[in-house]
């Protein structure tokens, strides 16, 4: 069973409560969490669970049915996620909402080796790397590994890039030597029942991969799991790598649906081996596109630069090449099953050496904050706007290049327009916002728009025959477009863009909605001022930071972003805005008595929108803002009691942030 504490119990409540679960022969295990602190009580129930309810301290008490305790959904209804930083100051997190690449050789076999198979899977987009030095082999006259001399080589190959190792552990003698060197610990298929070497491993407390074994039932699978969890570990990665069955057209048999059950057995994060599955290396990149189709939240792959020299499971390793065509490939499905890919940030120096030869605004020492679309555009204005000449404005493609590039560490912030007072909802950013977890909202900025038709000299309404401006730009000016019912409406990514296309086109025939600023920025004439319906038209934005960077992550930059955001609306300004997303069961009630929270806790909602869920027909994200009252003294503490409380009622729930807004 699953004991919650109180928030503010004693040391002597606490004492009190393992001496009685103790004498009733339970073996415990205290978890600290964010929002609490739990123990979990594993062994035959020689109690009523009643007893324990009761004593002093005990907030509620959990049974737990399954065999497998800590690994199962009734301990923790929430996805698990793990966090592995790299020498870079990032945490790399596996679960959620990410897809993670791990990739390397299967064997260490030298330094040179290692170094440039990390070159080559660092730039095609893994974010740690494999490499055995210890091996495990069927026949005792095949290659072994290196030992600690290959721990070296992975250790030093790894750090060069930022990629975290990943290296398999075949005896808990190996611990004393390896624990130096290693970031996260494998159990290979043969050791998944080597339970004396679980309970060692899990003592250590580092994140761990445990495959499956070759015969082994899912059930037995997170048993395994089990013993890690209950030694002292919460760090556990499970890993589908195929079973053994009567098929000998591949080596194993790759069973995916493993992982859809998995998903809902227990907490823990899924991975695929697909490369140890089928053993054949022109099949890997169509089973790990399968994986992540089926929803598993990274890949392991064995990759070589040289595989027809390769000492170990040459005919299994892909070539740079060909992993780095499956990264290409992963990243153009990730959106589609709604989810993001881990990248690895970019060095401080290599990140400020692009936005220097980028041509962007500002000093090349300044902070970096992108937008969407060219210069001009209004998301460069709202920069302006919220930082002043602070920052360096950086353009991009598109919205999901926003984020990908905060994520990535390309930027610091992002300017993302989230709402329209007269087209309503970006909802492309409500999606982006809940795909990309690592990213948090740190404040937020309103901004008048005021559209005008540009066009280039000689430009006159009856030459004009296309009209370019961004699909919200186009819909804003509905009343004007509809007097001029012969153009032909063309979107562009910004308003900002249609202006350059329109420039570059050089025709009297195009024009563009945009903002004047655009037209000396052009070489455009400004030919109608004031065409949109509502003179009352404001832009809200919010603004991103990445939140998985130690030391410089989401708190520093949000103090950052609120210093100059101060500087602008003058001192004394407090967060009083509060962005929260959740879904709910399919049941009567569900979203009501989510909403029923933000009442009881006298929280003003001042939007909500609904997102289907990619994967899941006619289930939905909810979006709430709340406003923050200035009564609101410790906002962190009451935002938490509402996110607690979000959590009992809701299937899932994330905080967006808690920011200052005008």
């Amino acid at each position: 069973m699953i004991i919650v504490l109180k928030n503010g119990i004693t040391e002597a409540e606490k004492a009190n409560i393992k001496n009685v679960l103790s004498e009733h022969k339970f073996k415990l295990n205290e978890l600290k969490g964010e929002e609490s602190t739990v123990l979990a009580a594993v062994g035959k129930l020689a109690m009523d669970t009643r007893e324990v309810e009761v004593l002093p301290g005990v907030e509620r008490v959990i049974p737990i049915s399954k065999p497998y305790k800590l690994a199962s959904r009734e301990f923790k209804p929430e996805n698990t996620i793990i966090e592995i930083p790299n020498n870079r100051g990032q945490i790399i997190r596996v679960g959620g909402s990410r897809v993670v690449a791990i990739a390397g050789p299967c064997a260490v076999e030298s330094r040179e080796q290692m170094l440039e198979a990390a070159a080559a899977v660092a730039k095609s987009g893994a974010v740690m790397l494999r490499g055995g030095a210890y091996k495990p082999r069927t026949s005792p006259y095949s290659f072994q590994g290196l030992g600690e001399e290959g721990l070296r080589y992975l250790k030093e190959a790894g750090e060069k890039y930022g990629l975290p190792v990943v290296t398999e552990i075949v005896a808990s003698e190996n611990i004393p030597v390896m624990k130096d060197y290693v970031d996260v610990y494998q159990v290979g298929a043969r050791n998944m029942q080597n339970f004396e070497l679980l309970k060692k491993l899990g003592a250590l407390g580092k994140p761990v991969i445990l495959k499956r074994g070759l015969s082994a039932t899912i059930e037995e699978l997170l048993m395994a799991a089990e013993y890690l969890l209950s030694s002292g570990t919460d760090k556990v990665i499970l890993c589908e790598r195929g079973i053994r069955t009567y098929e000998k057209a591949t080596r194993n048999t790759l069973d995916l649906s493993a992982i859809p059950i998995l998903r809902g057995m227990t907490h823990l994060p899924i991975i695929v081996d697909p490369s140890h599955a089928v053993g054949i290396r022109d099949k890997v990149p169509p089973m790990a596109l399968a994986a992540i189709a089926s929803g598993a939240d990274g890949i392991i792959v064995e990759m070589h630069c040289h595989p027809e020299k390769a000492l170990s499971d040459g005919a299994q390793s892909l070539y740079p090449e060909q992993f780095d065509k499956l990264m290409r490939d992963i990243e153009a499905l990730a959106p589609v099953v709604g989810k993001e890919v881990a990248h690895i940030r970019a060095p401080e120096a290599e990140k400020r050496a692009d936005s220097a030869g980028s041509g962007q605004t500002g000093a090349g020492t300044k902070a970096i904050c992108a937008y969407s679309g060219k210069r001009g555009a209004y998301a460069e204005q709202a920069i302006g706007l919220y930082f002043g000449d602070s920052v360096q404005a950086m353009a991009v493609d598109g919205f999901r290049d926003i984020f990908q590039s905060v994520v990535d560490g390309k930027a610091d912030y992002g300017m993302v327009p989230i709402e329209n007072s007269l087209a309503g909802s970006v909802y492309q950013n409500y999606d982006n916002l809940t795909q990309f977890e690592d990213v948090s909202i740190i404040g937020s900025v309103t901004l008048r728009i005021e559209h005008a038709l540009l066009g280039v000299k000689g430009t006159t309404l009856e030459t004009i025959k296309n009209v370019y401006s961004h699909p919200q730009g186009l819909s804003q000016c509905h009343n004007f477009l509809y007097e001029h019912k012969n153009w032909t409406q063309i979107d562009a990514v910004s308003t900002a863009t249609a202006a350059a296309l329109v420039a570059k086109a050089g025709s009297t025939e195009n024009a563009a909605i945009a903002s004047a600023v655009n037209a000396p920025l052009y070489g455009l004439e400004v030919i109608k001022e004031d065409i949109i319906d509502d003179p009352r038209n404001y832009t809200r934005f919010v603004l991103i930071t990445a939140n998985h960077v130690v030391g410089a992550g989401e708190k520093d930059a949000a103090d950052a972003a609120a210093s100059a955001f101060k500087k602008q609306s003058g001192e004394g300004v407090s967060p009083n805005m509060v962005s929260f997303v959740f879904s709910v069961s399919n049941e009567p009630g569900a979203l009501y008595n989510c909403l029923g929270i933000f009442q009881e806790a006298g929280l003003n909602l001042s939007r909500l929108e609904s997102r289907p869920i990619a994967g899941k027909p006619w289930r939905y994200w909810f979006y709430a803002d709340a406003q923050l009252s200035p009564d609101h003294k410790d906002a962190e503490g009451y935002v938490r009691g509402i996110l607690d409380a979000l959590k009992a009622k809701a299937e899932d729930v994330r905080l967006l942030g808690v920011y200052s807004g005008q």
